[in-house]
């Protein structure tokens, strides 16, 4: 007896607070994915460095043996400047001195990384104006960007998601959900294909030094926005038509950029995905919501109206696609 009202009361317990117990799981689940990155990074990434750093050291060693004349303080300090110049983009180089950082088109396609946040690193001011100047573009420009791309997006998904699920919901009878989950699935394939794979395709033939692998991998860096700027493209030795590719990739970037914002914002109108969020967030009192309720119910009843009249021009521009059943369905449903 005292058992079983014990249960039941730690059923009650975590049925309370279960929010806070998925949370709880949701922080102990990305801690444990950190640790999982980190040993998996650590284990492969490792050996590699550690040859490297032994192939430095015989090729160093076989450099001073060769010119005695040179002390090891001379060479590590030669060393230190080219690696100073070398990460803000300046090489000594002779395959490397015929691109400039800062031409028209170079700087163009900088703009765009910081506004994207994408940032690859390769190239940086130098200045200190420049660095100043940075720091204020990125202040307003960031801000400026998000808006930008929130607004592009939001028109972009209505044409792209949310009509043609509504039409083959309407026209065909299919379950919404399941025409939902079908279409973020074709549109996440198409999304993929165009800006991953056949991009991919064009780096690996574009640069002489890429393979399809790595091609794809700067796709997937850059329009993730990680940005680790170890594959840059347009940086190689003359570099055929540098200035139209450096613009064709900024394009590419930005285009990229609003593919996959519209590829996540499909996924996340999903509603599986909505209940599956909701399972993590803080539930409102029962007095919020009723507040929350009486505070928004004149502009909920007053919306009824520019809802029906929206859907009618929306049904009207649609009217090849759209049969007028539909259409009466909704106004009765408006109606009650």
């Amino acid at each position: 007896m005292l058992q079983s009202l014990a249960g039941c009361s730690c059923v009650r317990l975590v049925e309370r607070h279960r929010s806070a117990w998925c949370f709880a799981f949701l922080v102990l689940g990305y801690l444990l994915y950190l640790v999982f990155g980190a040993v998996v990074f650590s284990s492969v990434e490792l050996p590699y460095e550690d040859l490297l750093r032994q192939e430095l050291r015989k090729l160093k060693r076989r450099f001073l043996e060769e010119h005695e004349c040179l002390s090891e303080q001379q060479l590590e300090r030669f060393l230190r400047r080219v690696l100073e110049a070398s990460n803000y983009g300046v090489s000594v180089l002779g395959n490397a001195s015929g691109n400039w950082n800062w031409d028209f088109t170079s700087a163009l396609f900088f703009a765009s990384t910081v506004l994207s946040t994408t940032g690859y690193g390769h190239t940086v001011p130098l200045s200190d104006g420049g660095k100043a100047f940075c720091i204020i573009y990125s202040v307003i420009g960031i801000p400026f960007t998000l808006l930008f791309l929130t607004a592009v997006v939001q028109r972009i998904i209505v044409y792209v998601t949310r009509r043609p699920v509504l039409y083959f919901h309407i026209r065909w009878g299919f379950s919404k959900q399941i025409v939902a989950i079908i279409h973020a699935v074709i549109l996440g394939f198409v999304t993929v294909s165009c800006f991953f794979f056949i991009p991919a395709a064009v780096f690996s033939a574009m640069e002489d030094d890429w393979n399809f692998l790595e091609s794809f991998y700067f796709c997937f860096i850059s329009l993730s926005t990680i940005g680790l700027g170890d594959y840059v493209p347009g940086e190689g030795y003359n570099q055929k038509f540098r200035e139209l590719y450096k613009i064709g990739i900024t394009c590419y970037l930005l285009l990229g950029l609003i593919a996959m914002l519209v590829v996540l914002e499909t996924f996340c109108e999903l509603h599986e995905l909505k209940r599956f969020r909701k399972m993590f967030y803080v539930k409102k009192d029962k007095e919020e919501d009723q507040v929350h309720i009486v505070e928004h119910d004149q502009l909920s009843f007053s919306s009824i109206s520019d809802q029906a009249a929206s859907m009618k021009e929306d049904e009207k521009a649609n009217e090849p696609f759209v049969t007028v059943q539909p259409a009466t369905y909704y106004d009765g449903c408006i109606n009650n």
